[in-house]
């Protein structure tokens, strides 16, 4: 089996919010992936004293331990669990319910290693339940919270994007407000006040009925990430990205997603998060191709069964 991970500050000045582990259990029953990409929040007050860093180092963490040692919970109960000892970890000191408290997305991955019958076993994008995962030998069972990508490659090539949309189907009127900050010269005064028009508009609806959702304080949040559960034997390898990696595609359109599964293969993570840095040299007001951030937070974790 082939593993590779990279993982790259957007700055050198600051601390990666990224987190990324992979397990290969000594029972060789199969593996983990737990991948966050922590939520940088604006300048100001979110009343933790730990930070994101901190946060996402903690969750990610707990949801790798329970995920590579309690097969009889599901994923999403992997996660509940890791955000509530999390919460738990820092309750005490800091405002949870503060809107901007530390909160990351989240990409995991659980697969056994005994293969199945041959043929697809209707791996789908569900909102978590509860309960024990299907038991039958053979599976891969992802989980997909906010805006982080989890790649599959199929045994016939054709490479599926298992993704959480939410972020991306934000109210018509909060759409408006990203395109007029996005419409304004780069480093403008008027773009500075559409970006925090946008940001308190995309705030209010983070965690919210209609908005979209991330790991923060509350476990509940487990219950609306996007799951399924593939047979082993189609599923050939896999990648996941937070979005500071997914940018090759998403923003910079340098290829599409089978695109850039096939430069995983042939080159490996660092070398899709080092063309994703060269297009932001080459582009550093986002006059262009215009982002929020100028650089950001990137880490890939491939994996070739």
């Amino acid at each position: 089996m082939r593993i590779e991970l990279a993982t790259s500050p957007g700055d050198s000045q600051r601390p990666n919010e990224d987190y990324a582990s992979v397990a290969l259990p000594a029972s060789g029953r199969g593996g983990v992936i737990v991948l966050l990409d922590g939520v940088t929040p604006p300048p100001g007050d979110d009343g933790c004293v730990h930070g994101v860093p901190w946060f996402t180092a903690r969750l990610g963490g707990a949801m790798f331990e329970l995920s590579g040692s309690r097969r009889d919970m599901t994923l999403a109960d992997c996660l509940a669990t890791a955000i509530a000892r999390t919460a738990d970890a820092h309750r005490d000191t800091c405002d949870l319910s503060h809107v901007r408290t530390p909160q990351a997305t989240c990409v995991s991955v659980r697969w056994s290693d005994e293969l199945a019958g041959p043929g697809r076993s209707g791996g789908s994008e569900q909102p978590a339940k509860s309960g024990r995962p299907d038991a039958s030998a053979g599976s891969v069972e992802y989980l997909v919270l906010s805006d982080s990508a989890l790649l599959v490659e199929h045994p016939d090539g054709t490479v599926a994007p298992l993704l959480d949309p939410r972020l991306d189907e934000l109210p018509p009127a909060v759409r408006a407000q990203r395109d007029a900050v996005r419409a304004q010269p780069p480093g403008s005064a008027e773009r500075q006040a559409a970006g925090a028009a946008y940001g308190l508009a995309v705030e209010a609806l983070r965690n919210a009925r209609g908005g979209f959702f991330t790991a923060a304080a509350d476990p509940d949040v487990a219950r609306t990430a996007v799951v399924g559960t593939l047979a082993r034997t189609d599923v050939r390898a896999l990648a996941a990205l937070t979005d500071g990696a997914t940018r090759w595609v998403e923003v910079f359109r340098e290829g599409d997603w089978a695109d850039c599964f096939a430069l995983l293969r042939k080159e490996g993570p660092q070398a899709l998060i080092d063309r994703v840095r060269d297009a932001e040299h080459a582009d550093p007001d986002g006059a262009v191709f215009r982002r929020g951030k100028a650089h950001d937070d990137a880490a890939v974790v491939f994996a070739e069964f």
